[in-house]
């Protein structure tokens, strides 16, 4: 018996081959990372989260956060923006703000906070450096995802393997980037899903 393969097989492994090819355009060679949720037709929208007391609106429009000489690990982070049907989503913005790698946000400038807008496939790229722990906080991104005309999804990104994950209260696995040590740059996927 041979098997048909199913709508949501066929998107997945679309979605799945085109992440391998997400860092284009001057971005680091990227290991294969499997997506974030693996987006199947229908799929429940990225759980939302708080924004926190560190959020600054009118952040400058960049995708490369990271500066030369700044303290910390460098992460590249990529992924899709994707409807709940695993459609891609372009033109959807993506602000992104994050502390440094001693856990201090920047509240009089733009260190470390800026905004993009996925491209025409529903990609984005984000080039930072993984964010330093704080009391009462994991290493966490704060992210605000909006498609064009549509709601605007707050959330926050978490690292795996962080000791801090269990007794941080807003915690979701179903956040944890997925990550690979990568050329002296970690790589790290997220897939984006807005209902």
């Amino acid at each position: 018996m041979i098997d048909t393969p199913t709508r949501r097989t066929v998107i997945g492994a679309g979605v799945f081959a085109a992440g391998s090819m997400l860092a284009i355009d001057g971005g680091l060679a990227q290991v294969p990372l499997s997506p974030t949720p693996a987006c199947h037709d229908g799929d429940e929208a990225t759980v939302p989260q708080t924004e926190g007391p560190y959020f600054k609106p009118s952040s400058p429009e960049r995708a490369d956060l990271f500066e030369a000489g700044m303290a910390g690990q460098p992460i590249e982070l990529v992924g899709f923006v994707l409807t709940r049907a695993c459609k891609p989503v372009a033109g959807a913005l993506l602000d992104f703000w994050q502390a440094d790698d001693s856990g201090r946000y920047d509240n009089s400038g733009f260190r470390l906070r800026g905004h993009q807008f996925s491209d025409a496939e529903g990609r984005y790229r984000l080039r930072s450096v993984v964010p330093g722990i704080y009391v009462g906080r994991t290493r966490h991104i704060h992210v605000k995802v909006q498609p064009r005309g549509g709601r605007v999804l707050t959330t926050q990104l978490y690292f795996p393997g962080e000791a801090k994950n269990r007794s941080d209260g807003l915690f979701r696995k179903e956040l944890m980037i997925r990550t690979a040590k990568n050329a002296g740059w970690l790589a790290g996927r997220f897939d984006f899903v807005v209902g």
